[in-house]
């Protein structure tokens, strides 16, 4: 049961069949030695019991011990299961909310600042956006890598991940 041990044991085939296979093969070893036994029963008690009714119900009554015996095992495999799998924590399901396409985003601005650390800030954002403008690397400097790749013929990315076409 790889990977199956998400799903509860009442969704389960095999569950389900070990149960029913188990009950049958306890019911016809338990009719296999009730009928054997109660055929030698009263053969004996009347004194008209054969060799064959004798020596052939023996070993039928000893096939339908072991025919009930399998069927008993079956249940108790089947009554551990239950108990394994109540055993087992299942996940908290995820909760997802719904989401409500009728409902606008809304675009609201935020008022702006007017304090002097405010103000501050905003002109220490605007002398560090001039300066990452301002500096220019020489084209001596840029590593270009103009081979050809054996990835891009293959279809994957220099890093190795798979490309995506659309």
């Amino acid at each position: 049961m790889v990977g199956g041990m998400n799903k509860s044991l009442t969704r389960s085939i095999g569950f389900w069949l070990l149960l029913v296979a188990s009950l049958a093969t306890t019911a016809v070893g338990a009719w296999l030695i009730s009928g054997q036994i109660g055929t030698m029963t009263t053969t004996l008690l009347d004194g008209t019991a054969t060799g064959i009714e004798v020596y052939v119900g023996q070993s039928l009554v000893v096939v339908g011990a072991g025919v009930l015996a399998a069927g008993i095992v079956g249940i108790l495999l089947t009554l551990g299961l239950v108990a394994a799998r109540s055993l087992v924590p299942t996940p908290a399901p995820a909760v997802v909310e719904a989401i409500d396409w009728t409902v606008e985003a809304d675009e609201t601005q935020l008022p702006a600042p007017t304090t002097a650390s405010a103000e501050a800030a905003a002109t220490s954002d605007v002398t560090a956006a001039d300066d990452a403008a301002a500096t220019v690397v020489p084209e001596a400097d840029v590593e270009r890598n103009d081979s050809p790749d054996r990835s891009d013929v293959d279809g994957a990315n220099p890093d190795g991940s798979p490309s995506i076409t659309r």
